[in-house]
């Protein structure tokens, strides 16, 4: 088959939301513009200065059948959850969470003068491992690598390959590709993204182009979502761009969802909420 450039399919205004007990942040992806991209079903972008934007946080709150991936760009945030697990993630660290069959979370950031900023991204987990056990892969700033190129391109590998370097993410079904990308003035990436798998990036700070035939500089913030192909192209022109760039396998499954729980029959969305009001979720 003749290798192709991926063109732009999408571009999606985020829309500001409240989430949890307050916080304040744009949806790009689970929101009325864009329900879900096999196999992502939500991406967040949250960034203040104003503690009263995002000091209510996440308290204890459910998941089940999916994963949750925090990044952080500013900040920190505090977390624990209902089998013990707690601790704290910082600027450019990563919190990738499995929740499986069940886990109670909580997500408090922290009110510092620099305020909070980062993402967060689910991804879906097939059926046969949505009642597995809940996991966590924990990486700090120091463990994810960077690609540096030419044309001005600085790459943090989270998950997936670039040139040979590979993310400390590993385990994950959906065999994702995520990066933090910053491009300087008058810089390009080309990266190969496997056939068949979506793609998309989000653009939060800068302005860049999507696809070197298309005219349109796209400006932050936007979620860019592309078509089919083996590779992507993304040039700036004087203003320097920041982006994340996701790709990752469709699990081309029913989707069957009620706020954090992802299932794959309203059935099986019947009976989490049996087990929520009786006591016996997460155990």
């Amino acid at each position: 088959m003749k290798s192709s450039m991926r063109k732009i399919a999408q571009i999606i205004e985020p829309q500001n939301v409240v989430e949890g007990a307050g916080v304040r942040l744009k949806r790009s992806i689970g929101g009325h513009a864009l329900n879900y991209v096999d196999p992502f079903l939500l991406l967040d972008h949250f960034q203040s200065t104003n503690p009263a934007d995002y000091q209510a946080g996440f308290p204890l709150h459910p998941h089940r059948g999916i994963e949750t991936v925090t990044y952080l760009l500013t900040g920190a945030v505090r977390h624990r959850d209902s089998v013990g697990n707690t601790g704290e993630i910082g600027p450019g660290d990563l919190q990738w969470m499995s929740a499986g069959r069940g886990i109670l979370h909580e997500e408090m950031p922290q009110v510092r003068p620099e305020g909070v900023a980062g993402f967060q991204l689910w991804v879906n987990l097939p059926a046969k491992q949505k009642m597995s056990a809940p996991r966590y892969q924990n990486i700090h700033a120091k463990e994810i690598p960077i690609v540096e190129r030419d044309r001005g391109a600085s790459i943090r590998v989270i998950a997936g390959s670039v040139d040979g370097t590979t993310g400390p993410i590993t385990g994950i079904v959906a065999e994702p590709t995520y990066l933090a990308v910053t491009l300087a003035g008058d810089g390009s990436l080309v990266l190969p993204i496997p056939r068949g798998h979506s793609a998309f990036a989000y653009l939060f700070d800068g302005e860049a182009r999507f696809d070197a035939a298309e005219t349109t500089l796209v400006t932050a913030p936007k979620l860019i979502v592309w078509s089919d192909g083996d590779s992507i192209e993304v040039l700036v022109e004087k203003k320097p761009a920041r982006f994340l760039l996701v790709s990752g396998k469709p699990l081309n499954e029913p989707i069957a969802r009620y706020g954090p729980f992802v299932m794959n029959t309203q059935q099986e969305i019947q009976q989490t909420l049996r087990e929520l009001q009786q006591g016996t979720f997460a155990q």
